[in-house]
């Protein structure tokens, strides 16, 4: 088990929270929740790195009930791989400014849900086009997120996000504990607002999320980023190791 899993989980099932009373699903409670994830790693190779998943629903449409189920797979080789190869990443639009979630609740800014077809659209365009990903924009030319992954990127001595208040983005878990232990690897924390262009010219930019870990970019854009001496520390910090 990594370092980092029991905060993960923590923190993953804090936003379930979170993201179930913004839809008006009612959860079973916590405890259960952590018994169903026991469950589901219950006889798990502990040499095969896994990603765990919780499903909540509403349930079928004649009662009502809720229904929960817990999925545990391999993590893929192309998400391993990426923590050593890096990314070649472009930005795309999302077609509104930055702030607008913030004050439309309807567009469930921050919520953790199934609805994930612009995410999956924009990551099938990014292999259409032979790239590994793309970087989220809004209207007014910041970057937001990548569709399953937070931007991370290093700018002096400061390790920096996206806020998430201001701009209704996915609080992403891996991003906040790596942010809460900048201090370990002699880094504060920050964040900001950031372009396209700021990303090209700091010291280190990476997409951070539960199953692919840290993976660092090495392209945005066709620009070239140089390689940051921080990936491998970020990586054993959290516990993602690339493979040999």
């Amino acid at each position: 088990m990594r370092g980092a899993e029991p905060f993960l989980l923590n923190e993953h099932l804090s936003r379930m929270v979170r993201s179930a009373a913004r839809m008006e699903l009612a959860l079973p409670p916590v405890e259960e929740l952590v018994k169903l994830a026991a469950q589901a790693c219950d006889g798990w190779d502990p040499a095969v790195e896994g990603a765990l998943r919780l499903t909540c629903t509403r349930g079928p449409e004649a009662t009502g009930e809720v229904t929960c189920y817990a999925i545990l797979t391999a993590v893929g080789a192309a998400s391993k791989a990426a923590r050593a190869r890096g990314l070649n990443v472009a930005g795309i639009t999302l077609g509104f400014p930055a702030a607008i979630r913030t004050d439309a609740p309807w567009l469930l800014g921050g919520v953790k849900s199934l609805s994930y077809a612009v995410n999956m659209a924009s990551q099938r365009w990014a292999t259409a086009n032979g790239l590994d990903d793309v970087l989220w924009l809004s209207a007014d030319g910041f970057v937001l997120e990548a569709p399953t992954s937070t931007v991370v990127w290093r700018d002096g001595d400061a390790l920096c996000t996206v806020p998430v208040s201001s701009t209704g983005i996915l609080p992403g878990t891996t991003a906040r504990h790596l942010l809460d232990n900048a201090g370990a690897l002699g880094l504060t924390a920050e964040e900001r607002m950031v372009t396209t262009a700021s990303l090209t010219a700091a010291s280190g930019v990476w997409l951070l999320s539960s199953v692919r870990g840290c993976a660092p970019i090495h392209t945005i854009d066709g620009v070239a980023l140089a390689p940051s001496p921080d990936t491998v520390r970020i990586q054993t910090l959290l516990g993602f190791h690339a493979p040999e």
